[in-house]
């Protein structure tokens, strides 16, 4: 296996049990502040699907279904694909800081899951209250903190 190719599958791997992590924090916050979870992944799907003319099948009930899984699904991609990312960028040679591979970390997925909504127009995050910025930036800081973590043991 090539280098670029074994720093993908750590990076992915990694990024998995960022992921992980990401999810514990905000299921930890929903247990905790007895919030609802977010909407917005589900409501992406929708955006996606109308904007490219693709049907989710089903009749209403399976066709909800299906977007509630599909939302999900979504954030995991992004999170195993940044890990993927940086795993080949570190195979590449690049090799910054911690602190900097941290950040990098944590804004990639922070851009990679708010991005898409963002550009689709589910969300504006300038009109975020303060407390919706520190929801989404802990448990993005949780992912970069277990991806680089695991991305470097791997490495090891």
């Amino acid at each position: 296996m090539t280098g670029l190719a074994r720093g993908m599958l750590y990076g992915a791997a990694a990024g998995a049990a960022g992921t992980t992590a990401l999810d514990s924090v905000t299921y930890l916050d929903m247990t905790f502040r007895g919030r609802p979870p977010s909407s917005t992944p589900e409501a992406t799907v929708e955006r996606l699907a109308d904007d490219l003319n693709v049907a989710v099948p089903g009749d209403e009930a399976k066709r909800q279904n299906r977007v509630a899984g599909l939302g999900p699904l979504t954030g995991i991609a992004a999170g195993v694909a940044m890990g993927a990312v940086l795993g080949v960028a570190r195979a590449a040679g690049w090799r910054p800081p911690v602190a900097v591979s941290y950040t990098a970390a944590a804004v990639g997925a922070l851009i990679g899951t708010n991005g898409p909504m963002t550009v689709l127009k589910v969300t504006d995050p300038r009109t975020w209250a303060p407390t919706d910025w520190v929801a989404d930036i802990v448990p993005h800081l949780a992912y970069a903190a277990v991806t680089v973590f695991v991305l470097r043991r791997l490495e090891d």
